[in-house]
């Protein structure tokens, strides 16, 4: 029987992506991309990339100069690419772009990082608010955009969830608003979780056993474990050196977008949604999020493989 391979049957475009951005891109093998909807663990992952890359605690230089992420509409494309083409390491992409728009490499491993929704929103709303007005205005005013506007954060953190749960940015999305859905996003992927060159991580795993999680995806990357320096990486992608070394780690550094960088690296918790959003809307989320996701996918957000 042919295995079934992922198809790109929709463009996203708006303030922040636009998804035909990778058309200019040509895949080297071996190649990591590091997918999330958002705020699921997208720069901790590429930390731990540029460690298990690198075999050192911190990338030689910034990370946007390392990593960046191509359907973001923040530089032009040909510079990207341009910067991508003069990279000798082992390359590790960004993309927060979900697979029914992307382009399908099966010479490239992939890394889809996965997060309770109510967690997601909880960081989107610190990152949200963490970025500056003149950025913000960068970003809808840019020569790409297309589609919706991304406003500036609304007066409480309540009103917002209440328009990400229930309002959508592209016709075939239910929810996201003003992104995307973190919902569609994640089963998109998952539903190929069949193919050997997708693997799985869990935020909460990552929480739970940092060391462990980093020896999976080690050896899936095909990256022999050198033990004499693996308790520096494992230290280097801890939340606390991140944050004392966020004008390197964070994206989006060099053009000015956030308030401050370290707050980029908030809190590195789970269940901070208790106390910013009501229990009704915490029980909402996972109604509708059971109601969205195939079963084995709710359930794997949720909670990860360490339930």
């Amino acid at each position: 029987m042919r295995t079934r391979l992922p198809e790109r049957t929709r463009h996203y475009q708006n303030a922040v992506m636009n998804s035909a951005r990778w058309d200019a891109f040509e895949p080297r093998d071996g190649d990591i991309i590091i997918t999330t909807s958002y705020k699921a663990g997208t720069t901790w992952m590429q930390g731990i990339c540029a460690a298990l890359v690198f075999q050192q605690p911190e990338p030689p230089v910034a990370q946007d100069d390392l990593s960046p992420w191509i359907d973001a509409n923040f530089a032009p494309i040909d510079e990207v690419i341009a910067l991508l083409d003069g990279l000798e390491n082992r390359r590790y992409i960004k993309t927060h772009c979900p697979l029914d728009g992307a382009r399908y490499y099966d010479n490239v491993k992939y890394i889809f990082v996965g997060r309770d929704g109510r967690d997601v929103f909880a960081s989107m709303w610190n990152h949200w608010n963490n970025m500056t007005e003149a950025g913000i205005d960068d970003l809808n005013d840019a020569p790409d955009r297309r589609g919706p506007i991304l406003p500036h954060p609304p007066a409480n953190a309540q009103l917002a969830f209440d328009e990400w749960l229930s309002r959508a940015s592209f016709d075939w999305e239910r929810d996201g608003y003003p992104f995307w859905s973190h919902l569609h996003h994640a089963q998109t992927w998952w539903d190929f979780k069949h193919l050997d060159n997708i693997l799985f991580v869990h935020f909460s795993d990552l929480l739970a056993d940092t060391d462990a999680e980093m020896r999976r995806i080690s050896a899936y990357l095909d990256i022999p474990v050198d033990e004499t320096v693996w308790p520096s990486l494992v230290e280097g992608v801890s939340f606390k050196s991140m944050k004392a070394n966020a004008d390197k780690m964070a994206p989006g550094v060099a053009g000015g977008l956030w308030k401050n960088n370290s707050q980029f690296f908030h809190k590195g918790q789970n269940q901070r949604w208790r106390g910013l959003l009501t229990e009704e809307q915490g029980r909402r989320y996972e109604a509708i999020a059971k109601e969205r996701l195939s079963p084995d996918l709710h359930e794997w957000l949720m909670y990860g493989s360490r339930r």
